[in-house]
């Protein structure tokens, strides 16, 4: 566990959780309505991106949890009960995935307010998580999206609510490509790569981070796993980036005046535990803060659409939480 250095601020000493990726992105982007004081507790999995990310934070790392996996779940919660039972907290909020399970009972056993706040990309209802959580009566729940907020769903503001798209003076370099396909252990993405072949644009200026996909046939520099700030670096010198329909990446992106091609993995080409990527490409362009396609669609053409555009960034105004903000509903 690390510490953060210096005396905490005015604020709610809280147990903040999610799973690496996406999970987490939102949950740093949701702080200024959280009222967390320095001395909170963040739980995730130890990668390049937390140790990034949480610099500087106090930090428990736990045992990576894959999607379902539900015995990882309760390896989990003996790791977490300990450390909730060593130290008085406010009160614990979570954005999934699976960890959410492994703390939010554990802090409410122990008589803490707890907040689930679902993902962004779950457009039209809840994840799997979030509707184990939902039979949980004195877990509050909090939903991204008003389209389906309700008595036990309550309204949060969006991580995306400040993006916003723009034409760009003169177009970026469309031969020069940053392909990145998200690090979800044990899924590969093939399809992309293949269609980005096919495109022609793939060329010796290409990136490539891969994550669990190996390939031999690649033009450019080829990655697993990069550090946050080599992805920066690459994602800013990129005429173009192309990625996985995943929410960790497109705020990262976005934040960077990027807009993206987005390709959501499917269940069925066995890229992903479901097909929720699909939510996020279709939200995605509705906000018109990306290119979302399908794998198919992916082409000179996309790419090109893509290099004609910025992204904005109106900053996401803090703002002081209520006690009652974390109190059931």
């Amino acid at each position: 566990m690390a510490s953060s250095s210096g005396e905490g601020r005015a604020g709610r000493k809280l147990v903040l959780a999610a799973s690496t990726g996406g999970h987490l992105v939102e949950l740093v982007r949701q702080l200024p309505f959280l009222a967390a004081s320095d001395d909170s507790l963040f739980i995730t999995f130890r990668t390049p991106q937390s140790e990034s990310l949480l610099a500087g934070r106090r930090v428990l790392y736990v045992p990576y949890v894959r999607p379902r996996d539900y015995v990882g779940v309760v390896r989990a919660v003996g790791i977490v009960n300990r450390a909730l039972g060593a130290e008085r907290f406010d009160g614990a909020v979570s954005t999934g995935a699976a960890i959410a399970l492994s703390v939010l009972p554990v802090a409410r056993m122990r008589g803490m307010p707890a907040t689930y706040i679902e993902s962004v990309c779950r457009v039209d209802g809840p994840s799997t998580t979030g509707r184990v959580l939902q039979a949980v009566p004195s877990i509050s729940l909090r939903t991204q999206h008003e389209s389906w907020s309700g008595r036990r769903w309550r309204s949060q503001p969006s991580v995306l609510a400040t993006y916003a798209s723009a034409p760009r003076d003169v177009p970026t370099d469309t031969q020069r490509l940053f392909v990145t396909l998200g690090t979800i252990e044990g899924y590969r993405f093939d399809s992309v790569i293949d269609a980005v072949l096919a495109s022609g644009s793939a060329n010796e200026n290409t990136v490539w981070q891969l994550g669990s996909t190996t390939r031999r046939d690649l033009p450019g520099r080829v990655f697993g796993q990069i550090a946050p700030h080599e992805f920066e670096q690459y994602a800013r010198e990129a005429g173009v980036v192309i990625t996985h329909a995943g929410v960790g990446t497109l705020i990262g992106l976005l934040g960077n005046g990027i807009h993206p091609v987005m390709v959501p993995r499917r269940m069925h080409r066995d890229e992903h535990v479901d097909d929720h990527q699909l939510q996020i490409a279709e939200l995605v362009n509705r906000l018109g803060v990306g290119h979302a396609v399908e794998v198919d669609r992916l082409d000179a053409e996309a790419i090109r659409f893509a290099a004609e555009r910025r992204i904005v960034d109106y900053a996401m105004p803090p703002t002081t939480a209520d006690e009652k903000d974390l109190e059931p509903a």
